[in-house]
């Protein structure tokens, strides 16, 4: 059984579902630390007229020290979330897709949240469905483990049975090879192929959030993905 970790980014891009797609079990690192400053957490790229279009959900730091992920709550003051649903539909409104998934955006993006993680979850299980990924997805606050950093991995592969962990292969250099090998956990490491595909507003942009992807290609998004994979 193969087994990855992600942070709960949010409206991720599609190697985050990359990996997803090639696990038997995905855990949501949702009781690390929340970075101080700039992260994929709490914002993400899109594409509109003029370029990248960053949207970014505002929560509570200033003055509560460090928190867990699980913890942050989004902050309600303003209008951010009508300036965002309407920002999405002038980027977008003429993708042939968009329509599709509109109501989901007009519901999240109209519902109040208490925490980031909420907001996030929801939205990353709704693009898995989108997206044909049927892999198990397990909180890791859900497991009650000890332990930090490569310990805490392996001990989650444990309790999951797990005997492979799955990371990108920029994380080999991080990874203790030799206390998993112990553990008697295999290594595995992958490269996101990220794959060119048609797009509104010029030149292609890498890596924007998936929603970018089923916008423009619609039910075409996973074949996109994982085509020439062998993962079928």
């Amino acid at each position: 059984m193969i087994l990855s970790a992600s942070q709960p980014y949010f409206a991720p891009f599609p190697g985050f579902f990359y990996k997803a797609h090639r696990s038997d079990i995905f855990v949501i690192l949702d009781e690390v630390q929340f970075p101080r400053g700039t992260t994929w957490i709490s914002r993400n790229r899109f594409k509109g007229e003029h370029g990248t279009l960053w949207i970014t959900v505002p929560v509570w730091k200033k003055g509560l020290g460090l928190q867990e992920i699980e913890k942050v709550r989004i902050c309600d003051e303003g209008r951010w979330r009508k300036k965002h649903l309407l920002t999405l539909k002038n980027a977008y409104g003429k993708a042939p897709y968009f329509r599709d998934h509109y109501d989901f955006l007009e519901r999240v993006f109209t519902k109040k949240f208490d925490k980031i993680i909420d907001l996030n979850m929801e939205i990353i299980r709704y693009l898995m469905d989108s997206l044909q990924i049927n892999t198990k997805v397990q909180l890791i606050s859900e497991l009650d483990i000890e332990g930090k950093g490569d310990q805490r991995l392996i001990e989650v592969c444990k309790k999951m049975k797990a005997a492979c962990f799955l990371a990108q292969v920029p994380a080999r250099k991080y990874l203790n090879h030799d206390l998993f090998s112990q553990a008697e956990i295999a290594l595995e490491f992958f490269r996101y192929p990220s794959p060119v595909y048609p797009q509104l507003w010029g030149d292609f942009i890498p890596n924007l959030s998936a929603f970018d992807l089923l916008f423009n290609c619609g039910p075409k998004a996973h074949d996109i993905i994982f085509k020439g994979q062998g993962l079928y």
